[in-house]
């Protein structure tokens, strides 16, 4: 029995140029499924598509600002178009750099995170609802969404946001699509590096402080393994969940 088989499916990834986007990318496509890989920057998700071409996999790139509907709806498109189906959309694009009060804060700013980290999660998969005939959607908060970090109540408001609408989502669509949502811990990835303000040396620090009982610090492996479990037929009774996958924190 194989277990954890997507073969013949086809799954977008947004965000998948660097990071948490990559790993879930790649972890996907080893497991055989077809893999649209989307960000903004398209030196970096061509470059992912074609690691993943090379280790024997299917992937194609698709340039796309999730903020931007119309390129949301050609994403789903693209997909549908090169690979003949849609069955798996990961909302991990997001992200903010920026560490002020909320009383300090920019509005500017408030607009611009909510726009990518929460409103562009709702379009997206409105979008790919409407291209799917069953699947499964999984998004990336974080523990912020959860847990209290001053300087970034902008961020944790919008991906608590997130959490609602993924159980809100698992309601609506079911049974016909699963909706899941992974918070991740720390992962030193260059947008959690750079809003935290950190440079590699730091990194064991940050692992003695954090005293995780897992250990160490993750991966974007670790979180694509997760993912291909929430997205897998194996998960099939897994609907509507906020998942801390942090190592333990």
């Amino acid at each position: 029995m194989s277990f954890f088989d997507l073969r013949g499916e086809t799954a977008v990834v947004t965000g998948a140029g660097r990071g948490i986007g990559e790993g879930i990318a790649k972890v996907l496509a080893k497991a055989g499924a077809n893999v649209v890989c989307a960000a903004r920057r398209a030196h970096e998700i061509e470059r992912v598509a074609e690691e993943i071409n090379e280790a024997g996999g299917q992937a194609k790139a698709c340039a796309t600002d999730v903020t931007d509907l119309a390129a949301v709806e050609h994403l789903a498109d693209f997909a549908l178009s090169e690979f003949g189906s849609l069955n798996m959309w990961v909302n991990n694009a997001g992200g903010s750099a920026v560490q002020a009060p909320l009383v300090d804060l920019d509005p500017a700013e408030w607009e611009r995170t909510l726009l990518l980290n929460l409103t562009a999660v709702w379009h997206c998969t409105r979008v790919a609802s409407q291209k799917m005939n069953e699947g499964r959607i999984l998004n990336i908060s974080s523990l912020a969404a959860e847990d209290v970090i001053p300087g970034s109540g902008h961020y944790s408001a919008a991906k608590a946001g997130v959490n609602m609408l993924t159980k809100t989502f698992a309601k609506e669509l079911g049974p016909r699509i699963r909706v899941n949502c992974i918070m991740p811990g720390a992962v030193p990835t260059e947008i959690m590096m750079e809003a935290l303000s950190l440079k590699e040396d730091d990194l064991p620090g940050l692992e003695k402080m954090l005293r995780l009982p897992a250990g160490r610090l993750g991966t974007p492996e670790d979180l694509g393994l997760a993912a291909l479990y929430l997205l897998s037929k194996e998960a099939a009774w897994v609907t509507g969940q906020n998942i801390r996958v942090s190592g333990g924190h």
